[in-house]
């Protein structure tokens, strides 16, 4: 019971910490807060709407390659827009397209390459906007030694609604078509979840304007030549680009497949989150800079054995240990990763005095490398394999490959110290 009594000034603790920080920092967090209720749906609901219509895998990874094609292209149209136009307007825009982009696709009547290729596209620009400002914002709004800080809350939040949200749309999802409401057509339930998408969308861009940011000061960003610390950097991207391409296309494939609807895909989301969350919370309240390494190397380690244990298994109890193993990884690789990269940016925007937007535009190329090359040997492997022999093995191979980031990382950690120092 005095546990329970010490909740409420622990969360007013909590609260004032978080009140400590400075203005344009917070209202970024609870615009990315807001922004979050919507990602789970952009990244697994869309994906189990495809796979549910077409009863194809391949469609799926299609779907993601045109939506990653669309992301490195926006981001160079969204430099040149910067010059002229506010950047909240753009962030704004970015969340306001996801919406648009899933009214799009439920209005498809039938799911072809094109259709489905369209609606890839626009969700691409959607995110390309999106993070290209989100990732300025949070690197102009933030130093390192309050990064752990602020990307352990963004992914605590993030978490959070990666239980929740699954949950909740794919319980509404089948409830309505068990229970017949409205007819009990499953694509009507899918247009509901689409006009929440919206609201959510209108709201998160309504608090990004309760703040001036400014814009990037330097005009020129593209560059072909750089520091060989930002080299390494970009290798990096690579590889974890060769995950992302995998993690918001296979989930929703392998529940369908071997586990059952998306009822399933939101409670196994549900349960598998609750500990990270917590973790998250801790260690972006307690971590060090010195820490990221050991943070970064946990989570790939998790990684592979749940891509080993759905390789071996390749059932029901195989996909729900991967979902677990996916839950963890994720945001355990982001507390990491993106302060090490806001870090090498800071460093090397100063050695080679060019605008911070630079590395954030070049870096986005490194993923783009990386997630057509995961999807691409996805598609390749259910080609010319079959589907079965792509979900099964082409995850353990990715993670296998991931290993190689623990090195590139510490090296990366070593060389921005020593230019710290």
């Amino acid at each position: 019971m005095n546990i329970l009594k010490d909740i409420p000034a622990k969360i007013g603790n909590e609260y004032k910490v978080f009140l400590s920080y400075p203005r344009d920092m917070r209202v970024l967090l609870v615009t990315n807060i807001i922004y979050a209720l919507v990602l789970p749906i952009t990244d697994i609901f869309v994906s189990a709407y495809i796979m549910r219509n077409s009863q194809n895998p391949t469609m799926v990874a299609i779907y993601q390659l045109c939506l990653y094609t669309g992301i490195p292209i926006t981001f160079m149209i969204n430099g040149f827009l910067l010059n002229k136009i506010k950047i909240a307007n753009l962030y704004s825009l970015g969340m306001l397209l996801s919406g648009i982009s899933m009214i799009f696709m439920m209005t498809l009547s039938s799911l072809d390459i094109v259709g489905v290729g369209i609606s890839g596209i626009i969700m691409g620009i959607s995110f390309g906007f999106f993070w290209a400002n989100r990732d300025f914002l949070a690197l102009n709004t933030t130093n390192d030694e309050n990064r752990n800080y602020y990307y352990g809350i963004e992914t605590f939040f993030y978490t959070i609604t990666s239980i929740i949200i699954p949950f909740i749309v794919g319980w509404f999802l089948i409830t309505y078509q068990k229970s017949g409401w409205f007819g009990g057509n499953i694509s009507h339930a899918y247009q509901i979840v689409t006009i929440g998408v919206i609201i959510l969308t209108i709201f998160s861009s309504f608090v990004i304007h309760q703040e001036k940011f400014k814009n990037p000061k330097q005009k020129k960003f593209i560059y072909f030549h750089f520091d060989r610390l930002w080299q390494k950097m970009l290798f990096l991207a690579g590889l974890k680009g060769i995950v992302q391409g995998y993690l918001v296309t296979t989930p929703a494939i392998l529940i369908m497949t071997l586990v059952g609807d998306e009822n399933s895909l939101g409670t196994i989301q549900a349960i598998s989150g609750i500990i990270t969350a917590i973790i998250l919370y801790i260690l972006g309240r307690t971590t060090k800079p010195k820490d990221r390494i050991y943070i970064f190397t946990a989570g790939l380690l998790i990684f592979v054995f749940g891509t080993l244990a759905n390789a071996i298994l390749f059932s029901a109890t195989g996909v729900i240990i991967f979902i677990l193993a996916k839950v963890l990884f994720q945001p355990l690789h982001d507390i990491a990763y993106f302060p090490i990269q806001m870090r090498v940016i800071d460093i090397v925007s100063k050695i080679e005095k060019r605008s911070k937007f630079a590395y954030i535009f070049n870096h986005e190329f490194g993923l783009y490398v990386g997630r057509f090359f995961g999807l691409v040997l996805f598609i390749a492997l259910a080609h010319y394999a079959s589907p079965t022999f792509s979900l099964k093995y082409s995850l353990l191979i990715i993670a296998l490959i991931q290993l190689i980031a623990i090195p590139v990382a510490k090296n990366i950690i070593k060389d921005t110290n020593n230019a710290k120092n």
